[in-house]
């Protein structure tokens, strides 16, 4: 932690609301986009980053300052964002997980673009499987490299049981990659070679 955001956090602490605006600025980024991650939708993403930082507003005294404050807002987010999956019950959502796909480089092979594009397109499919306890260990761990203790902390879990989940999430993950492509990947890839063409 950086002294400006050590000064930050400690006068947002006692009630310095410029201080927080400050904490928002620098953290508004990594926030949303596990809200995306989680959300797929960047409306929804928006309204789960506010609610976020408004939560840990009004839950700033609260905060343990041996705590990473990132991770603290993480684990904000992300049980927000759970809350929101499981009232909507929308297990399968698709989720856009990775960066917006880049604009094909015109020196860059066009079919290891696709290629690319296509795998992006597979993993948000199958995180989307995953249910959103599972899904949010997935993106904490290989998205922002929290430690399985701090996974634990950020959703309330046991360390065995956050090594459990995401155990079971990297196999389940793993057994559809392998599973064949199904038609609307090869009807895109068809597409885009006519495009190419």
């Amino acid at each position: 932690m950086s002294s400006a955001e050590a000064q930050w956090l400690d006068l947002a602490r006692k009630g310095d609301d410029d201080a927080f605006g400050n904490l928002v600025e620098l953290y508004q980024r990594p926030v949303f986009s596990l809200c995306y991650r989680m959300m797929s939708d960047s409306g929804e993403a928006e309204d789960a980053a506010q609610e976020t930082f408004w939560r840990a507003y009004q839950a700033l005294k609260r905060y343990d300052p041996q705590r990473p404050f990132l991770t603290w807002l993480l684990s904000i987010g992300a049980h927000y964002c759970i809350d929101q999956l499981r009232k909507k019950r929308l297990a399968s959502l698709p989720l856009d997980v990775l960066p917006e796909e880049a604009v094909p480089d015109s020196s860059a092979d066009p079919e290891d673009h696709l290629s690319r594009v296509e795998e992006q397109r597979r993993l948000r499919q199958l995180l989307g499987n995953l249910g959103p306890q599972d899904r949010a260990a997935i993106i904490l761990r290989y998205w922002y490299d929290l430690s399985e203790e701090e996974i634990g902390e950020s959703l309330s879990l046991s360390v065995s049981a956050v090594k459990s989940r995401l155990h079971r999430s990297r196999r389940e993950l793993a057994s559809q990659w392998k599973e064949p492509q199904p038609q609307i990947i090869r009807n895109e890839r068809r597409r885009h070679e006519s495009l190419i063409l």
